[in-house]
């Protein structure tokens, strides 16, 4: 980041990195909207700050990798540097499309990364969920990339609220409970309720931690949190794309990560359901 750039503002930034001319209209802790204009057209944009020196980079490069498969609706990104994202503002609407939603988003899984733990062209590997750390080292057997960088980083972190062996015993049963092999999805990442925003023409997904994984973990996350219609949502894409047998006793499982990711941002009140997640595996 260069010195000029650290006591910016939002229209500033958005103005620099879009060559357009922008004005602010509301703020809200990280997040800003602001209307751009290049004398032809106008329209509104949100301008995010990052939590940390790369985040939005990185944020940028997901959404671009979400956006590359032609599946899901993201918003457009119009510039991006190691501070400020500019992207296409979503207007809110009730929730639809439910159906329409489950196959895209079967879609965009089948489009496939080089391996598990894959970060997007251009991504990081040292990368964030949340404002969490979330490492992208490739691996090719899913059982054991799950554990060694989804489950025992996060584990470690917040040794203080688990037990440790409780994980380590999980995790030696990944293998015999992961079902049958799938091939690397490519995954939102982060794909809880707030991150599914819908307008009038359905879905749209914001705030990625783009990687390769396992397509279950998605779809555990949206149940782990909720999100409208989801039971439409799940059974259109099992149509469109059918799940394996046993998906719903994998839950579980594929919750641990959001789990244990919450447990070390946001404390106790989530080292009980980790807890609870592992010793379900048996």
């Amino acid at each position: 980041m260069v010195s000029g750039q650290q006591s910016e503002g939002p229209a500033a930034a958005a103005a620099r990195l879009t060559g357009f001319e922008a004005a602010s209209r509301n703020s809200s802790g990280t997040l800003s909207e602001v209307v751009l204009t290049d004398g032809n057209r106008r329209f509104e944009a949100l301008v995010k700050h990052g939590h940390a020196p790369g985040a939005t980079r990185a944020e940028a490069a997901g959404l671009r990798r979400l956006a590359a498969a032609g599946a899901v609706r993201v918003p457009q990104v119009h510039g991006a540097d190691d501070t400020w994202l500019v992207m296409d503002r979503v207007a809110e609407a009730t929730p639809s499309h439910a159906e329409e939603f489950g196959r895209a988003l079967a879609r965009l899984h089948a489009a496939g990364a080089p391996a598990f733990g894959a970060p997007p062209p251009d991504g990081l590997t040292d990368a964030w969920i949340g404002t969490a750390p979330m490492r992208n080292s490739p691996g090719e057997s899913w059982p054991e990339w799950y554990a060694e960088h989804r489950i025992l980083p996060y584990v470690r972190m917040a040794s203080e609220l688990l037990d440790p062996a409780v994980f380590e015993r999980a995790c030696a049963r990944i293998p015999s409970v992961a079902g049958p092999p799938e091939p690397p999805a490519r995954l939102h990442g982060d794909l809880w309720s707030g991150n599914v925003l819908w307008d009038a023409d359905g879905a749209v997904l914001i705030d990625p931690a783009a990687h390769g994984g396992h397509r279950e973990t998605d779809l555990a996350m949206l149940r782990l949190f909720g999100c409208p219609h989801l039971d439409r949502i799940v059974a259109a894409y099992d149509e469109f794309a059918p799940l394996a047998d046993g998906y719903r006793e994998r839950i579980a499982l594929h919750q641990l990560f959001p789990l244990l990711v919450h447990t070390v941002l946001f404390g106790r009140s989530y080292a009980g359901q980790a807890t609870a997640a592992a010793r379900s595996l048996g």
